[in-house]
């Protein structure tokens, strides 16, 4: 007769035995199933028949909670929760990535800022610069046809004179004049031509030249330079010459070079006269 194990009751006594014996009956399934042939085990079946030689008759001892009970696992620090970048899978950083269609991030549009205004302030600075280039050839090119207007019209004033009405020719002279050399042309017809004219009865007569014949095609008088208040003009002059020294009349043709200055009030003056 075998000797009977006798088991010692306890708290522990009940899960021994359980497991021993669930443990035995795994390995008589195993041994039953190796020996014969049959359906292919299912998956529940499959852990079982995997037990060896050497898994048989141990026994899983777990141990029972003391008065205090389980334990909590401890909770996550803030520095845990943290994502690490270099632990982003590759699809978890292209997501991160922003798109064509994503607003800039404030760093970014910190930097954008700046720049954008930068731009603005350089695209104003050019586009004034450019209206004022604009603004001011097109006030030179005005200027150039009425300097040339306002130099045929006061040419023969300023270069004629009658000794008969000397006061009258010379104011005349006068008002189409400006500047320094209004102050000089009162002091050489008063001091010198005056009263020469008186007295040998001179008149001098100029009228601005009309090109005829081969050189009709030439210009009698154009602009040298010219800006939005100041031009430099060429004439051609013809004077004709009577007094009590000369037998008949004397024709003079001369080249003038005048300079015209605008005025806020009376519009083009001249501001110079060089014979050439």
């Amino acid at each position: 007769m075998a000797k009977t194990t006798n088991w010692s009751r306890g708290s522990g006594s009940g899960a021994r035995r359980t497991m021993t014996a669930a443990a035995r009956a795994a390995t008589k399934r195993a041994e039953r199933g190796h020996h014969r042939p049959g359906p292919a085990a299912t998956d529940e079946e499959a852990p079982e028949r995997r037990l060896g030689a050497a898994d048989v008759g141990r026994t899983v001892l777990i141990e029972a909670p003391g008065e205090g009970g389980w334990d909590d696992p401890p909770e996550p620090s803030p520095e845990s929760l943290r994502e690490d970048p270099s632990q982003k899978s590759q699809e978890e950083q292209e997501e991160d990535v922003p798109g064509p269609g994503t607003p800039p991030r404030p760093g970014r549009r910190r930097l954008f800022t700046p720049l954008l205004c930068l731009l603005l302030v350089a695209g104003l600075v050019a586009a004034a610069v450019l209206g004022w280039r604009y603004r001011e050839s097109t006030r030179a090119e005005q200027a150039r046809g009425q300097a040339l207007a306002a130099a045929r019209q006061a040419a023969p004033v300023v270069l004629s004179y009658d000794y008969r009405h000397l006061d009258r020719d010379f104011a005349a002279a006068r008002a189409r004049l400006t500047g320094h050399f209004r102050d000089e042309y009162g002091k050489t017809t008063t001091r010198v031509v005056g009263p020469t004219a008186r007295k040998y009865r001179g008149v001098v007569k100029a009228t601005v030249a009309q090109p005829t014949g081969d050189s009709a095609a030439a210009p009698a008088a154009s602009v040298i330079s010219a800006s939005a208040d100041r031009a430099v003009v060429l004439l051609f002059v013809n004077q004709v010459t009577t007094s009590t020294q000369i037998a008949g009349s004397r024709v003079d043709l001369n080249r003038v070079r005048m300079t015209l200055t605008r005025t806020d009030d009376d519009g083009w003056k001249v501001s110079a006269l060089d014979a050439l």
